[in-house]
């Protein structure tokens, strides 16, 4: 197994890449630490810089390609989604073309990975999580129940349900920049939606759409923690005494 670290969630939410390395091991999994990774190129590709996206692209097969793992686990559905594109995004290259393929049908969201076997049962999290389905991870993969499977699988989680789970954060890869008004006026209705819930967390599987609902909630006073939900399978594991955490 090996972990894409990313730029933005290694440089950002490094605790969400350390949650998942502790979690794999603790449910069996051989983690291997893969150099010469970077950017899954998906900011490219929003951008419109194909070949931008296409270089950092063939810099991960090498990479990766080369570990020899069965599967590369991503928690970060934007570069889920880029990772599973790239038996087409090199398609037409010799060279990367094979490779390219073998590493997207390799390629897992964490939820899935762990959703796939009899996940170990940690300690009681008596708290109210209310789920975000990151388009990213529902829409363009098809990953819909397996993160609530994750979710569900830790005692005393209350999981409320959110209105209009799947619609989009505002986020959207660079959107959010790009057309930070319209943007903005998403994430608020999205941010209304998670207030409404009186849930203590959110959690999804992005970045993106962790830092663009997370803002949210700052900017409108509350204290609400937006977080990933493999950090909620991580805390229950900790407070069960299975490995030291921070």
């Amino acid at each position: 197994m090996a972990i894409l670290r990313g730029c933005v969630q290694d440089g950002l939410f490094a605790r969400v890449n350390d949650a998942t390395e502790r979690v794999l091991r603790a449910n069996g999994y051989d983690v291997i630490e893969v150099k010469g990774q970077g950017c899954c190129g998906a900011l490219h590709t929003h951008a419109g810089n194909a070949e931008g996206a296409r270089e950092l692209a063939r810099a991960n097969v090498e990479a990766l390609g080369s570990a020899r793992v069965d599967f590369v686990a991503v928690n970060a559905a934007g570069c889920g989604a880029a990772l599973k594109e790239y038996g087409h995004l090199l398609q037409a290259e010799a060279e990367h073309g094979q490779m390219a393929a073998q590493l997207a049908a390799s390629t897992r969201d964490i939820s899935e990975l762990l959703s796939s076997d009899p996940l170990r049962v940690g300690a009681p999290l008596p708290a109210r999580v209310t789920y975000d389905a990151a388009c990213h991870l529902c829409h363009a993969q098809g990953v819909r129940k397996e993160p609530r499977m994750l979710l569900g699988a830790i005692p005393e989680l209350v999981v409320l349900p959110l209105r209009d789970e799947e619609e989009c954060c505002g986020g959207a890869g660079i959107y959010g920049i790009t057309h930070a008004e319209l943007g903005g006026d998403i994430g608020a209705d999205k941010v209304s939606a998670v207030l409404a819930t009186g849930a203590d967390i959110v959690s999804t599987g992005n970045p993106g759409c962790m830092m663009q609902i997370g803002a949210g909630l700052l900017l409108k006073g509350s204290d609400v923690m937006a977080c990933h939900p493999v950090e909620l399978l991580d805390e229950s594991y900790r407070r069960a005494g299975f490995y030291d955490g921070p």
